[in-house]
């Protein structure tokens, strides 16, 4: 199976980290849960959601916010029990790597926010409408038109996952890699991205390996390569940046800088004992 006629987009695998660390699924959801307020806030910002951290905290703590559109409170809201959701399916073993868990994601994700929520496009009223992404001065990208109960679209989906499950090994990758597909693809009137990265982090934690938050600060470059992301159908530079994101990032590059410098090393006492024997390097 080529995998990357089945996503709709390609990389460079030989680019994507695999020395990241891994830990119990406990202590990956431990993590999860202590992080919360963040990863909500962050979700948020992407979205351009004007909530401050301390006002989701507040709405996390059960107390309304005042001055703020109810459709804005009802956003982060949307984010926290989605988030949680996950979180549970998680810590109890339950999260599966299916259309079912995606369009559960999803009802909770773009509940009064989508035009519909909970199925593909054209799985429910409205088989018409084709939603389009902005992006910014470069235009926009239109997906698969929509169509009464969604044939392409689960053709596709079915054989996407088909391929990131036999193709891929490694939870990272398989991660950004749904990520993408699921924010490239646009499965669902809205919500995409923000159900994708679920899903994502639903695969990694599911591994041991830490979640991974957009930091706010960081929303215009995130901004910036998925833009190119759906201009080129290159991955590459997307998976890079997921993977600065990631609270091991540091170490990772550390990793990287250790296995260049033994590979140099290496190099280095090869010719040296050359020399030494007398034969030309």
């Amino acid at each position: 199976m080529n995998i990357f006629t089945a996503l709709g987009f390609q990389w460079d695998r030989t680019r994507v980290p695999i020395q990241i660390p891994v830990h119990s699924i406990d202590r990956a959801c431990f993590r999860f849960h202590r992080m919360l307020p963040e990863f909500v806030w962050d979700a948020g910002v992407l979205e351009g959601n004007p909530l401050t951290f301390v006002e989701v905290k507040t709405l996390m703590d059960g107390i309304t916010v005042g001055g703020r559109k109810l459709s804005d409170q009802e956003q982060i809201l949307n984010l926290i029990a989605s988030s949680k959701r996950l979180l549970a399916w998680v810590k109890n073993g339950e999260f599966k790597l299916d259309k079912a868990t995606f369009c559960a994601l999803h009802r909770l994700v773009a509940r009064n926010e989508a035009l519909e929520w909970g199925h593909f496009r054209g799985e429910g009223q409205e088989t018409r409408y084709t939603p389009d992404v902005s992006l910014g001065e470069q235009g926009r990208y239109t997906p698969l038109p929509t169509e009464k109960s969604a044939p392409k679209l689960n053709r596709i989906f079915v054989d996407g996952m088909r391929a990131i499950n036999e193709c891929i090994s490694h939870p990272f990758e398989k991660g950004c890699a749904f990520f993408l597909f699921g924010a490239l693809q646009q499965f669902f009137f809205d919500g995409n991205k923000r159900t994708a990265r679920l899903m994502m982090n639903g695969i990694l934690m599911s591994s041991g390996i830490d979640a991974i938050s957009i930091p706010a600060a960081q929303a215009e470059t995130f901004n910036q390569k998925m833009a190119q992301f759906y201009l080129t159908k290159d991955a590459t530079e997307m998976m890079a940046f997921l993977a600065s994101c990631h609270p091991a990032a540091k170490d990772m590059d550390r990793s990287k800088m250790d296995a260049s410098n033994a590979s140099h090393d290496n190099l280095k006492r090869l010719a040296s004992s050359r020399q030494a024997s007398g034969t030309s390097t």
